[in-house]
């Protein structure tokens, strides 16, 4: 009797240890989430600067939504011509110019995603400032360009001009994010935070130029304050956008501000143009912009020529430029220039759009590698005392725009050494990149995120939901283990059965 005891009680402790396994699977499978469309969902940017327009696609796995799935860039095209502002008095021109990056996006993204791909206009500095100039003419590019991105299969989501403050922090939002310092995906399945300090974003358009970054300083003015909550964390943002001094801008302005000083006559001598250069423009060219509205004469011929020599003077350009900025009547502890608030610069910085190209044309050109302030005064004052045929036969594929690098470097220099107050320390902290990876810095990612709501303010999930392949293994396993325990229970009661029979004949 003991001996059959033996024989059949082992079953049930390996019976209760297999389904105890596949309970505790089953357990730390989580009940939400676990819908999955099958590959990627798309979204698309148009960043529409002051000189051009790009259209960035961006893709993410489409069963996760709500910031839990990484958001990367799928392609990008960049629109033939100016920027859309360029087109105001050109009925049809600003849409027209958009259609062969559109049908390019037709192409990139699969069809059976087109109805539901959202799809986002926003112009920048350039549209600001033609909104200065005649909003009814800005209005009108708005409403064509939105026309014409509806009569595509997208999901059409608006065109906007944003603001300084949206540029800033968008752009402040799409470096962080990229560098993955709100939120970490780790190797086992988990989101984590991972404690890493935020990186300031330094942006440099055609129109104007933004410095954003993360302080614990009072900031003075709320005008430039930000407060964003992601991810379950606040921020404490300092933003502020500077209309006027984009690169186009600033060539414009220090054009303007030579003429007027040198007496408006028919020709004058630009220090920060090469020596060995000349060229003509038309006088309209220079003063049809807010931004030179302070120095247009009060009558002129707007399609006169001027003829403009350049002298190649990096003292004299420098002069001439630091006369833009206004470093005077401070109404706050402190300021950067133009009477505007600026806590101290803290932590890394990320700069692009033309600090990134004008700084990879330094170091090109020079051969400084530009890390330090002492390096960018350096490196400003080679390629100023260049020859427009020197440079030229270092950088042929820049022709068109060789005459300004000179201007474009000492601005640089005057904007983030005197202006935002970067030294010896800080200087070294700003890396000047075009992309992370394979996604371009700028504005545009962070303002789908933020309107697409991938971004939660509170915490993402800990564990992601198991995919329907995961499922279908978890099923197989468990079926697989019902057997084997069933194949188990049936040969033990087989061997008991015989056992019995032997016994019962003795």
């Amino acid at each position: 009797g003991g001996r059959q005891q033996r024989s059949a009680h082992p079953v049930v402790p390996i019976a209760l240890l297999v389904f105890g396994l596949v309970a505790i699977l089953l357990l730390t499978v989580p009940t939400e989430d676990v819908q999955e469309a099958p590959g990627f969902m798309y979204g698309i940017v148009l960043d529409a600067g002051s000189s051009h327009t790009a259209l960035y696609i961006y893709k993410w796995q489409a069963d996760k939504q709500n910031g839990t799935g990484v958001v990367t860039q799928h392609t990008e095209c960049h629109v033939k011509g100016g920027g859309i502002s360029s087109y105001a008095g050109q009925p049809g021109s600003a849409g027209q110019s958009l259609e062969a990056c559109l049908n390019q996006a037709v192409k990139d993204i699969p069809k059976e995603r087109h109805q539901s791909t959202p799809v986002y206009l926003g112009a920048t500095a350039g549209m600001r400032l033609l909104h200065m100039s005649s909003q009814e003419q800005s209005d009108q590019i708005l409403r064509e360009v939105g026309n014409k991105i509806q009569s595509y299969p997208f999901s059409y989501r608006g065109a906007a001009i944003l603001s300084g403050k949206e540029e800033g922090a968008y752009g402040w939002v799409t470096v962080n994010y990229l560098l993955e310092n709100f939120i970490k995906y780790g190797f086992v399945g988990h989101w984590l935070s991972p404690g890493r300090p935020t990186v300031g974003a330094l942006d440099f358009g055609g129109a104007s130029t933004q410095i954003t970054f993360a302080t614990q300083d009072e900031v003075e003015d709320e005008h430039d304050m930000m407060k964003l909550r992601l991810y379950g964390q606040e921020y404490s943002l300092y933003t502020h956008s500077f209309l006027c001094y984009g690169r186009d801008q600033v060539l414009k302005r220090l054009l303007a501000h030579i003429v007027t000083s040198q007496g408006d006559s028919e020709s004058v001598t630009h220090p920060c143009y090469p020596a060995d250069h000349s060229t003509s423009v038309k006088l309209d060219t220079i003063f049809n912009s807010p931004c030179t509205a302070k120095h247009r004469p009060s009558s002129y011929d707007s399609q006169a020529s001027l003829t403009v020599q350049g002298s190649g003077q990096y003292e004299h350009c420098l002069g001439n430029m630091s006369e833009i900025f206004s470093f005077d009547g401070c109404p706050f502890s402190q300021c950067s220039f133009d009477k505007v608030f600026q806590p101290n610069v803290t932590g890394s910085f990320v700069a692009f759009s033309a600090f990134f190209y004008t700084h990879s044309f330094l170091q090109q050109i020079t051969g400084i590698p530009v890390r330090t302030p002492s390096q960018l005064e350096e490196a400003a004052r080679t390629v100023c005392n260049m020859t427009f045929n020197e440079m030229l036969g270092l950088a042929p594929e820049q022709k068109s725009r060789l005459q300004d690098y000179c201007a474009t470097s000492v601005f640089i220099k005057i904007l983030m050494l005197r202006g935002y107050s970067f030294d010896e320390t800080s200087f070294p902290r700003i890396s000047f990149q075009k992309k992370a990876g394979d996604t371009s810095v700028g504005w545009a990612l962070g303002y789908m995120l933020s309107l697409s709501n991938l971004l939660p303010a509170e915490t993402a999930g800990h564990r992601k939901a198991l995919t329907q392949g995961a499922w279908g293994t978890l099923i197989f396993l468990f079926v697989l283990l019902l057997a084997a325990v069933v194949v188990f229970i049936l040969l033990r009661m087989r061997d008991g059965k015989k056992k019995g029979g032997g016994e019962s004949t003795i």
